[in-house]
């Protein structure tokens, strides 16, 4: 017993208790809004796992934000804080988009991992942007990076408008069927929901993120210019240029998870009247995974189950979804405020280790 007290004291276990300590405050809402908490929950997971559907859309939630939340951790291990996934996401989006309607004449095998390769790659260019003026010039990465999102909303609908619109619509065209990136016989399978191919990306992406971190000469640099520059550049690490790298991949991450919302959900790239949020909700991702990739993973499961199955809530129990951001922001409200956390383990640790030494 001992040794899973000893567990629940790590960073795992913080996670964990957050968690916990978020429906808990998500049930007391509830209950002061004269709802039903436990109904409300069984609802809720009821709307995730009742059927195929249900449940093959609610992978389809979470694959964009494992992509976004592992755009923020990865740019915070460099010790960078990139705001501006959306905008990447939303630059990946188009970069899909305009391959997948506008390259003809190629099979399957090349045009859609082409599509994928530009969504991911102009994502990260739109972040190296942000990492050349915080190295040439030491620009905060959060203001530009704010307002690169903007810029990257407009220019989007400013490229759908006038070179892939769909006469009468407020829409693109339709990719080509060779650059999409859907899982036909799966998504049979489940009822017709949409299972793409980035799913299993995402999860490889995870794998990257670990060996190249914290198992590369290169990633050792990130790490070492995130926690400490100063030292680093006195060990003889560029700085600037790894923070470049930083913000490269970090927003090719972000720019993969917008092709594949493109090449892989809608197949269509609609005018947008406001930023989507993904890239946003990966900064939660992101806080919650504690910046680790196989945490994410499960913080993406999370988030993507209570954001999906909130709508369950709705109905079978007549809770407004947009309570569901309450119980996400209590969740990132304990991870963040750590010390809360081990406040409430500490004391059931320290009567469990005082019995053993009576």
């Amino acid at each position: 017993m001992s040794k899973i007290l000893k567990l629940f004291s790590g960073s795992g276990a913080i996670s964990i208790i957050a968690i916990v300590l978020g429906l808990i405050v998500g049930a007391v809402v509830m209950l002061i809004g004269g709802y039903e908490p436990l109904l409300a929950y069984k609802s809720l997971f009821s709307q995730v796992f009742g059927n195929t559907y249900d449940f093959g859309e609610t992978l389809r939630e979470i694959t964009p934000l494992i992509l976004t939340g592992f755009a923020f951790a990865f740019a915070a291990r460099a010790g960078l804080f990139n705001i501006g996934g959306e905008g990447q996401f939303i630059v990946g989006m188009t970069a899909a988009s305009v391959i997948g309607i506008k390259v003809h004449g190629l099979p399957i095998y090349i045009h859609a991992p082409l599509a994928v390769i530009a969504g991911g790659l102009f994502g990260g260019i739109w972040a190296a942007l942000v990492g050349y003026l915080k190295a040439k010039r030491g620009v905060n990465e959060v203001i530009t990076s704010i307002m690169l999102n903007w810029i990257a909303l407009y220019l989007a609908n400013f490229i759908v408008r006038h070179f892939l619109l769909m006469e009468g619509k407020q829409r693109s065209e339709d990719i080509l069927p060779t650059a999409s990136v859907s899982f036909p016989w799966l998504s049979d399978l489940m009822d017709s929901a949409r299972i793409h191919w980035g799913m299993l990306i995402a999860v490889l992406c995870s794998v990257f993120f670990y060996y190249f971190m914290w198992k590369t000469k290169q990633g050792f640099e990130l790490r070492a210019v995130g926690n400490n520059p100063n030292a680093a550049q006195y060990a003889g690490m560029n700085v600037g240029r790894n923070v470049v790298k930083a913000m490269f991949i970090s927003g090719i991450f972000a720019g993969l998870a917008g092709a594949f919302q493109i090449l892989g959900v809608f197949h269509y790239q609609s005018i947008m009247s406001g930023s989507p949020g993904t890239g946003f909700d990966g900064i939660a991702v992101g806080l919650i995974g504690m910046n680790n990739p196989f945490g994410i993973l499960l913080g993406a499961l999370l988030f993507g189950t209570l954001t999906y199955g909130s709508a369950g809530m709705s109905f079978g129990a007549g809770v407004p979804p947009e309570l569901i951001r309450i119980v996400i922001g209590s969740i990132i409200f304990f991870i963040a405020a750590q010390g809360i956390v081990r406040g409430i383990i500490k004391p059931f640790y320290f009567k469990r280790k005082k019995e053993k030494v009576l």
